[in-house]
């Protein structure tokens, strides 16, 4: 009968230890400001997503009103671009918005094979409902503080939210001005 050596004790792979101790809301990074933007963001997005829920749609559906209707005729080009998506994830999205007759695809006047998208009054109407319920929200924030608080503010969107080509030029096309985007 042959004897086989006592297994050897494992160490565990440093991955699977569990770890027990919290992160310090300030140490080497600072949470503060990350977790204000996470909740302020989905306070911000549960207005609109509570009336979307209504239609069936989600937050990718908002996004393509909002930007439709912000500029109604950009190309489908301009709107992946801008949104950062693929094709794939924009096109269940959008031909729901279309078979549901909030927006119309339409040929380019000068080029036929672009694809143009425009808002109908549906559309818009949904648009401005999502964005007037976002827009209470940050009145109200706004609200509590003094009137010059609002220029800050807006500058560190502007510098949190314009790293991207795409983004810079939809500012620069609305007449979002980097140094008064407030």
């Amino acid at each position: 009968m042959e004897i086989s050596p006592p297994a050897k004790a494992s160490l565990p792979d440093a991955s699977a230890v569990i770890v027990r101790d919290p992160l310090p809301t300030r140490g080497d990074l600072d949470f503060r400001m990350i977790e204000l933007l996470f909740f302020a963001y989905r306070e911000f997005t549960a207005d609109a997503d509570s009336i979307l829920e209504q239609y069936g749609f989600g937050r990718a559906h908002h996004r393509i009103l909002h930007f439709v209707n912000r500029d109604p005729g950009m190309t489908i080009a301009d709107l992946l671009e801008l949104l950062q998506i693929t094709k794939q994830s924009l096109s269940r999205v959008l031909r729901q918005l279309i078979e549901e007759d909030f927006v119309r695809q339409m040929p380019g006047a000068e080029d036929r094979r672009q694809r143009c998208l425009y808002p109908t009054q549906k559309g818009r109407d949904l648009t401005l409902e999502l964005s007037r319920a976002q827009s209470r929200r940050i009145d109200a924030a706004l609200g509590t503080t003094a009137p010059t608080d609002a220029a800050p503010i807006g500058s560190f969107l502007m510098q949190m939210a314009s790293d991207r080509r795409a983004t810079q030029e939809w500012f620069k096309k609305q007449g979002i001005d980097r140094k008064d985007p407030a």
